[in-house]
Order: structure tokens, then sequence, then C-alpha cells
């Protein structure tokens, strides 16, 4: 019994020890997209998008970029982009590099994995898209894409209103800022659920889950070995997306548990893979089949998982190469102290305190400023519910293995 409370007591701290050292890149990360999306305007993205094939994918590249990284949102801007005329190569490479070239997911990365995996998911997020248009040429599923627009054609439901201000009026306008506060409420609203289930799971995998579970399900995992054949790779690679599919976390909060399975012993090219498959899961799944039907909707599975195993292994043979494929020692996980006076902390509290400016702004100040809401993607309503509980659960869990680790043992 008093394994079992340590055990608890640990997974505790490391959850919330992870949560602090993210705490800082998430505020950052959610401020720069909530700016972004006040003086970017989405229509003014379609209008410029449905030019000619390489400048559409380039653009979509672009706008991805300067996106949210909700996945949720995304699926909303794809569909409302590829509505509006843009090629469907273009809104793919929207999407993909909305989820995967995004700055907020860049500087959590370099939080808990390091640079190398920065540079793998940046260029690892390029690659994505340039496999998926080799991909929908060589295909060329006319018919398909002929439907989906038809689909979209007969969906009513997109209301995107623009205004007609110039960013540069915007950013000087009291009230664009309270939008932006608005707007970033919004997005922690997109994502609790996510980060609290996340980084839950991770903390209870790291204190609970043996390395022999591991050793497994990765092949040749473990025990600090780097060198794996061709097939253990691929292996790794298969398995991650399937782990990703199972946990139905967004890639926010699948960052620190791509940590905790790089310092396991899964190869560079598996953890990768497991990164990029948030938009692999079946809740993305049942999204696309209600937006384009269901045809196309497994197309669009098939076209991101192809392209995802394809990505991870270019990556891992390439940073082979180059010899800076990262050890897995630098991951440290458990008997971290997490809670210190450290760049962290000093970051976190500068950033909280912004945060509270926001919220006076948007929610005191200017409380009745009106906030044109970001399309969503219509989510299940018993996935959410499943969510929702299963954080509150999770809050649960965390104030009892804090007072066990502070109080009790």
């Amino acid at each position: 019994m008093n394994t079992f409370l340590k055990s608890w007591g640990e997974a505790a701290y490391t959850s919330l020890g992870f949560f602090w050292m993210a705490l800082w890149a998430f505020i950052l990360g959610y401020i720069l997209s909530s700016m972004i999306q006040v003086f970017v305007t989405q229509s003014r993205m379609q209008k410029i998008m449905g030019g000619s094939e390489f400048k559409g994918v380039l653009l979509g590249t672009f706008f991805g970029f300067i996106s949210s990284s909700c996945s949720f949102s995304a699926l909303a801007s794809t569909k409302s982009i590829l509505k509006k005329g843009a090629s469907f190569i273009s809104s793919i490479a929207f999407l993909l590099a909305s989820t995967n070239l995004v700055i907020e997911l860049g500087i959590i990365i370099s939080i808990f994995l390091g640079w190398q995996f920065v540079v793998g998911e940046y260029v690892g997020g390029v690659l994505l898209i340039l496999i998926s248009w080799a991909l929908v040429r060589f295909i060329n599923p006319k018919k398909l894409i002929k439907k989906a627009r038809k689909n979209l054609d007969d969906d009513s439901s997109d209301h995107n209103k623009n205004g007609s201000e110039s960013w540069k009026e915007k950013i000087l306008n009291e009230d664009s800022w309270a939008r932006v506060s608005k707007k970033y409420k919004m997005e922690w609203q997109m994502v609790w659920k996510d980060v609290t289930v996340g980084f839950t799971i991770a903390g209870i995998v790291a204190s609970f889950v043996p390395d022999s579970f591991f050793e497994t399900l990765f092949i040749n995992s473990g025990s600090g070995n780097t060198d794996f054949s061709f097939w253990e790779i691929l292996q790794h690679v298969i398995i991650g997306p399937i782990a990703a599919f199972l946990t139905f976390i967004g890639s926010m909060g699948n960052i620190p548990l791509a940590a905790l399975l790089f310092g396991k012993g899964v190869s560079f090219a598996g953890v990768m893979a497991f990164i990029f498959s948030d938009l692999v899961v079946f809740p993305v799944l049942r999204i696309n089949a209600k937006y384009y039907g269901w045809k196309m909707s497994l197309f669009i599975l098939f076209l991101l998982f192809t392209a995802l195993i394809g990505t991870s292994l270019l990556l891992h043979y390439g940073f082979n190469l180059l010899e800076i494929i990262p050890d897995p020692s630098q991951v440290i996980v458990k008997n971290k102290e997490y809670f210190k006076l450290d760049y962290t902390f000093y970051l976190n509290m500068a950033f909280i305190l912004f945060s509270l400016y926001l919220i006076y702004i948007g929610f005191f100040k200017k409380k009745n400023i009106e906030n044109s809401m970001s399309e969503m993607a219509p989510k299940s309503k018993l996935l959410e519910s499943i969510m929702k509980y299963t954080a509150f659960a999770c809050f649960f869990w965390l104030s009892g293995g804090l007072i066990i680790n502070y109080f009790i043992i």
C-alpha cells in the first residue's frame, strides 16, 4: 500500500512539474495565436489561396504556420478554405501546417525533448505536406474531391465575417486587444481538457508503467538502445500512431507523453510518428466524414498516415546520416526538481501577469466588445463529456497525490 501511495504522490508531482515547465510556453503560444486570429482574418487567407496549385500550397503552409494549433479549429478552417475555392492539396497543406508547424508546439517540444525534435517537427511538417502533395498528384482523386465539394456546397453553416480595418489599424486599437483577450480565453477553453488529461497520464505512466511494457510494445526499445534495424524502426513508426489514436489527446497534451516514450528507449522515428499523429485519431476521422463523406475521410486518413510514416523514416535516417539523432538520456522525467527559482519561474510569472492584463482589458475594461467566434469543427458530445469528466477525475487524482506527497509520505 505504501508503495502505491508513494507512486501516486510521485505521479501527481511529475504531472504538475511537467505543466509548470510548459506553462509560459502555453501562454506565449496562445497569445501569439490569438493575436494572429484577430489581426489576420480567415477571409483574407481564403481570398488569396485560390490561385495556382504551387502558390496555394505555399500560402496554405504559411497561413497554417500562423494559425491556432487546435485540431478542431484547424479542421473547421480547412473546410472553409476548401469551400471558398482553394485547391484540395492547399487545404491539406493548411491543415498539416496548422497542427505541425505552429510556434507554440515548437516551444513545448523544445522544453521536453530538445532542439533536435524541434528541427524534426518543422522539417517533418514540410515533408508531410510534400509527400501528401505527391500522393494526391499520383492518385488524382478527382471524383472524391468533386463529391466532397458537393457536400460542402450543401452545408450552409459557414458564417465567416471580416472586419474592414487593416492589421496596422487594429494593432493600435484597444478594442482589438480586447478581442485578443477573448480569443485567448477561447484557446484555453479548447485545450484545457486535453492538456489536463495528457499531463496527468504522463505522470501516471512515468511512475507506474514499467520499462518492460514499452520494450514489449516497441520492439527492442529500452536499456539505452539506439541501434535499430529498419523493421524495428518501421514497427515503432506504425505503433506510435496507434498509441496516439488510443489516447485521443491533442498535439499539445501529447508532448510530455512523447518525452516519456523517448526516455523509455523508443526510436526517434517512433516518437516523431507519435507527435505527428494528432490528425489520424478517431474524432478527426469522424469530423472529416461529417464534412466530406466517409470515403473522403478515409482517403484523408490514408493520405496522412502514409505521409507520416514516410516522413518519420526520412527524418530518422536523415538525422542519423548527419549524426544528430538525440540521446534518450537527455530526457529526464522523474526525480527532477521542477519548482525552483530559475528562468522557468520568472517566465511563468511574467506571462501570468500578462494574462491577467489581457483578462482585465477583455473582461472588465472592454467587457462589451463583441468577439467574432472562430468556427469550430463539430465535436462529439459523448467524447466531450467523457473528456470533461476524465479531466475532473484528473484534478481529484492530482489533488490527492499532492496531499500524499507533501503531508503523508
